[in-house]
């Protein structure tokens, strides 16, 4: 396998990686900032939404972590132009390692992982918890080191790398918060009575809150990245990685309709009488909203795992 062959498995491998490597962080960052300021209503429920969280994360971390040991096989072969069985050998996969930023990057993250999987294992410790959290966040972060961001030179590399770590990171708190978010309301449904619909209520309201700010990020850091990967609107229409990025533009704009119609229409009916149809009728619809939701963010990842592998729309318009 050379070539096209394992550009196509790049591709697949970095979309299951950013997306497991988002729902760790995010899932993370939703227990920190929603579940746990809510999860006072009733300790069965909490209890439920404590496990699922902890769940989640596991799983997400062993993902990100088999995903990248993938990914750095891969690499290799891109990197050293052999036959994938050629290029994973030792020699070719310490050059890697030790002798390219790549490398290092994947080292550091590896340390991060080893961090939050110790932190995971005492999370019932305060202390183990945050520090989960710091790893997470730095465990999404140093990917922007290892794309278009890391290659960029100067100050202006140093302005791209900020915008796209704190992108990664909105990126992660709101679409990796919304499998927490789902599955949190989903438990809500079975525990009907007012606890239960008291904690749907304040974490909706609360994860409204981290979604405004997260969207604001993500918008704010993206204008950047493209200004910096895309340079102009003839940039966006004339190449393949513009309109590749006017996809992913689109399918976020689709995400942000189904989180104003959460918002704006669904969250206050959740504030009506315990147990009626309209009531229920809402968090039914918020449920699937934030899956709809969760599957466009599926769709976002499958293109950002395309356009790493892509030269940028300013290098090919040579601007």
């Amino acid at each position: 396998m050379a070539g096209d062959g394992v550009n196509d498995l790049l591709i697949v491998i970095r979309a299951i990686h950013f997306a497991a490597t988002a729902i760790t962080t995010g899932t993370l960052i939703f227990q920190a900032v929603v579940a746990e300021p809510a999860l006072y209503s009733t300790e069965a429920v909490a209890t439920a939404v404590r496990t699922q969280i902890r769940r989640v994360a596991w799983i997400g971390l062993a993902i990100t972590v088999a995903s990248g040991a993938i990914w750095m096989l891969l690499e290799a072969a891109a990197m050293s132009g052999l036959l994938f069985r050629h290029a994973v050998t030792a020699n070719v996969l310490l050059t890697v390692v030790n002798e390219t930023q790549f490398g290092l990057v994947l080292e550091i993250r590896f340390l991060l992982a080893i961090i939050l999987a110790a932190c995971l294992a005492y999370d019932r410790i305060l202390l183990a918890r945050w520090l989960a959290l710091a790893s997470a966040l730095g465990l999404v972060a140093a990917i922007a080191w290892a794309g278009h961001a890391g290659s960029t030179l100067g100050e202006m590399g140093l302005l791209h790398l900020t915008a796209d770590a704190l992108h990664l990171i909105a990126s992660a708190a709101w679409i990796g918060g919304l499998v927490a978010f789902a599955l949190l309301l989903a438990t809500a449904r079975r525990y009907r009575h007012e606890a239960s619909a008291q904690l749907a209520r304040d974490a909706t309201q609360r994860f409204s809150v981290l979604g405004i700010a997260s969207v604001a990020t993500v918008l704010g850091s993206g204008i950047v990245n493209a200004w910096i990967l895309v340079g102009s609107v003839n940039g966006l229409i004339a190449t393949q990685y513009g309109r590749l990025l006017v996809l992913k533009m689109a399918l976020f704009a689709g995400m942000l309709a189904f989180a104003a119609v959460n918002r704006f229409w669904l969250t206050p009916r959740l504030a009506l009488p315990l147990g009626s149809a309209a009531q229920l009728h809402a968090l039914r619809w918020l449920t699937r909203n934030s899956m709809i939701e969760i599957a466009l963010a599926l769709m976002i990842f499958a293109i950002v795992g395309v356009l790493g592998t892509w030269h940028p729309a300013i290098h090919v318009l040579g601007t």
